[in-house]
């Protein structure tokens, strides 16, 4: 995973696209033609052989559902994660590396991760317990699952490598749904992990962050930080468009009935002319948001068989299960029984 050139414009969240070549790797091992899956997330086979060439965050997001279904493999981003060597991850993990203490290097973490991945912020909060907080910057949580598992598996990680000891966190919070839980990931981190979650976060006591760093090196760290503020000062403020804040908004309210214009409004900070009016300079309006998001959560939810219709009714702000069926057949000529049996039959004939 190399270190990125923060210098390049682009209107979208760019990263690394350390992870992305990984699932290619893994992909190309299990025999899997990568160009089509590739062409599908509108990425190229070039950009993937130069490691130089950032990749837009939500083609990444794109590419690893894609490779998730070809592998068939539900927890790809989790499977990543163990798989390769936290080395890879290039300069920010020295930087983590040669801090003195833990509290160090979760705030260096916080600090500087944004420039290997601008789609991500993280957020290190020192309270009842120490917590990294993991946003969205201009681009929508929703249709990610992988990267998310992939990025707090490593960073999890790394918190053991840095500090010799197999820890526990207090807490593993997860926005996105697995009805179910995941044993595998339980197993991974000790406790159960906490899906469809408010925030996506992973905590530990506060003790942990009083904790030596075992490959503690400072002046390779003063040297590293000089580097790291210099490529955090000429990062742009802004990217990104506005629908995916609002995306991000709209989301953990729509089971709720809350997901109303004014009330995201409200939540984001803006009034509700100001919300339609950011909207309107990217050519849509808050019910263009709103249907196209249920749309795109409809068909995700569908792939997983663990939720009924009725829970998807739910989940996408429905009373009745007749209004979602009358959506998607809007939308695509089908009711979501039809589509869920055609997806099955689809991925029976390709095992």
């Amino acid at each position: 995973m190399r270190d990125p050139d923060v210098r390049r414009p682009g209107a979208l969240p760019s990263a690394a696209g350390g992870l992305t070549r990984l699932a290619c790797a893994h992909a190309k091992e299990a025999g899997i033609e990568l160009e089509p899956l590739l062409k599908k997330a509108g990425l190229t086979l070039y950009q993937i052989e130069d490691p130089s060439v950032r990749l837009k965050v939500r083609d990444q997001i794109s590419f690893l559902n894609l490779a998730a279904g070809a592998l068939q493999d539900d927890l790809l981003g989790f499977h990543l994660a163990q798989l390769f060597d936290p080395r890879e991850i290039g300069l920010l993990y020295y930087v983590l590396a040669s801090s003195e203490m833990m509290s160090d290097a979760l705030q260096r973490a916080a600090r500087y991760s944004s420039i290997v991945n601008e789609g991500i912020a993280l957020k290190y909060i020192d309270r009842a317990d120490v917590s990294i907080f993991f946003d969205y910057v201009g681009v929508g949580r929703h249709l990610d699952r992988h990267q998310i598992e992939f990025l707090v598996t490593a960073l999890f990680r790394v918190c053991r490598q840095l500090t010799g000891l197999r820890l526990v966190p207090t807490r593993v919070k997860l926005i996105h749904r697995r009805e179910n839980g995941c044993a595998e990931l339980a197993a991974f981190f000790g406790i159960d992990v906490e899906f469809g979650a408010s925030v996506d976060a992973v905590a530990f006591t506060t003790t942990v962050k009083d904790r030596p760093v075992v490959s503690a090196d400072p002046y390779l760290n003063k040297f590293l930080i000089t580097h790291f503020e210099e490529a955090h000062s000429r990062r742009p403020t802004t990217r990104g468009f506005f629908r995916s804040t609002v995306e991000n908004g709209i989301v953990p309210l729509l089971p709720h009935g809350k997901a109303r214009a004014g009330e995201i409004a409200r939540r984001l900070g803006v009034s509700q002319r100001t919300l339609a009016r950011r909207l309107s300079s990217e050519g849509l309006t808050f019910s263009d948001v709103l249907e196209k998001l249920k749309f795109e959560l409809a068909e995700r939810y569908l792939t997983d068989e663990e939720l009924s219709i009725s829970q998807i009714a739910w989940l996408l702000g429905y009373r009745e299960v007749s209004a979602l069926t009358h959506a998607f057949k809007r939308w695509t000529g089908k009711t979501p029984r039809e589509a869920r049996s055609t997806r099955a039959a689809v991925a029976a004939t390709h095992r």
